[in-house]
């Protein structure tokens, strides 16, 4: 598995495994690997509805990335879809996850074990096949 010891890190820092912990990680990930990893000069900009299980989002985010409420350069904003955009310098990148990811991850059963087994197949997929990219 992708760096086993990250994911098991960022599980302890949110509590628990789950999809959208998963996606904010990858989006934060993705973003170190184009923009080049700096807690201090990225700007996280997230939409998402401002309650669990989406804003678990954030936490993937915060982690992979070091942008923190904090710091104050993540910021969150309520909306009924998901996104992240992120900034640093003159650079910016957009992620959305795919239609296909969020209809597959809406129809899951609330069974513990079914989000753990999707939130550990998004982990092993590659960004590009998770996020439509701008």
């Amino acid at each position: 598995m992708k760096n086993k010891r990250f994911l098991k890190r960022a599980i302890e820092f949110h509590g628990h495994l789950g999809p959208y912990l998963v996606l904010g990680l990858k989006a934060g990930l993705y973003a170190n690997e184009i923009l080049g990893k700096d807690p201090f000069k990225m700007k996280a900009f997230i939409e998402t509805h401002a309650s669990p299980p989406q804003s678990c989002f954030v936490d993937g985010v915060q982690f992979s990335t070091g942008c923190t409420l904090g710091k104050g350069n993540i910021s969150i904003k309520e909306s009924s879809g998901l996104k992240v955009c992120f900034k640093k310098d003159d650079k910016e990148l957009k992620l959305i996850p795919k239609k296909k990811i969020m209809d597959e991850l809406e129809s899951l059963p609330s069974v513990k074990e079914e989000w753990e087994k999707f939130a550990l197949n998004l982990y092993l997929k590659e960004s590009k096949e998770i996020f439509d990219i701008e």
